[in-house]
């Protein structure tokens, strides 16, 4: 079984001399939920942009599902959410932006008219749908750029930070959109709170640019010494129940957390 990303040896340099990801090997399988992760400023979303083929890295590269290199030839397979949402709004209204993934791949109009209703329902956009995107508010434009990831369906969903900004109900509703999708989820973000909801494998990158550990999510999630020295902090459930229970007990999760107290009380 070939990954469907496999990137070798990825260094990338900014032209100011700063680097921002060095000698990074990382291998996605098909039907993965990975979470990448690392402080503010460790060089995960430039990892996202070179994993996603928007930028050519200084050295290394990048094959996609063992067929290319060239991202472009898979686009129509791989979306990136980027960290900014205004990167992905730029059509006249919201409807256009989420309508403009399905019509760039050809999509019947009928089933894109169905899959952006659908998106605007599910993520509270149906009243807005004919807005302006530059009208919206911060958390309204994540939701829209959430839906234009979302609209074609692809394979692999590459996601800076897809929380940001977003009140604590669409927030689940934006973790059930990523819980849900079929194909492969990478998820970048600096907070560790959602990352046993959504993800089975961690990637920690290290405040120098390098992999600081790639294993199975309670392992990093439990490790305290590794995520001190890279600048994170564990999950609020990891926290609570520090010094109670062992690593391999400890609930990652919040339903699990809730279970474990149903069941004690």
């Amino acid at each position: 079984m070939e990954p469907v990303i496999d990137a070798r040896g990825l260094t990338h340099e900014y032209p100011d001399g700063t680097t921002a990801i060095r000698d990074v090997d990382v291998a996605i399988d098909p039907g993965e939920r990975v979470a990448i992760v690392g402080a503010n400023g460790s060089g995960k979303s430039t990892l996202q942009l070179a994993l996603g083929g928007l930028v050519e890295p200084s050295a290394g590269d990048v094959t996609y599902f063992g067929e290319t290199t060239d991202a472009e030839v898979v686009r129509e397979r791989l979306s990136v959410l980027l960290q900014d949402p205004e990167d992905y709004l730029f059509n006249t209204t919201v409807r256009e932006d989420i309508e403009y993934g399905p019509a760039q791949l050809g999509l019947p109009r009928e089933r894109a008219e169905r899959r952006v209703a659908a998106l605007a329902d599910e993520l509270g956009l149906a009243d807005l749908l004919d807005r302006p995107p530059f009208r919206l508010s911060g958390g309204e434009k994540q939701r829209a750029a959430v839906a234009s990831v979302f609209a074609f369906d692809p394979d692999v969903l590459l996601l800076d930070e897809p929380f940001g900004a977003v009140d604590a109900h669409y927030r689940e509703r934006i973790r059930d959109l990523v819980t849900g999708h079929d194909g492969t989820v990478v998820l970048f973000t600096p907070s560790l709170d959602a990352v046993p909801e959504i993800a089975d494998r961690v990637i920690v990158v290290g405040r120098d640019g390098t992999i600081a550990a790639d294993a199975a999510a309670r392992d990093v999630l439990t490790d305290r010494e590794l995520l001190a020295e890279t600048g994170l902090r564990p999950p609020v459930t990891v926290q609570l129940f520090e010094g109670l229970l062992t690593d391999d007990e400890i609930p990652l999760t919040t339903a699990d957390a809730r279970a474990y107290l149903r069941d004690v009380l």
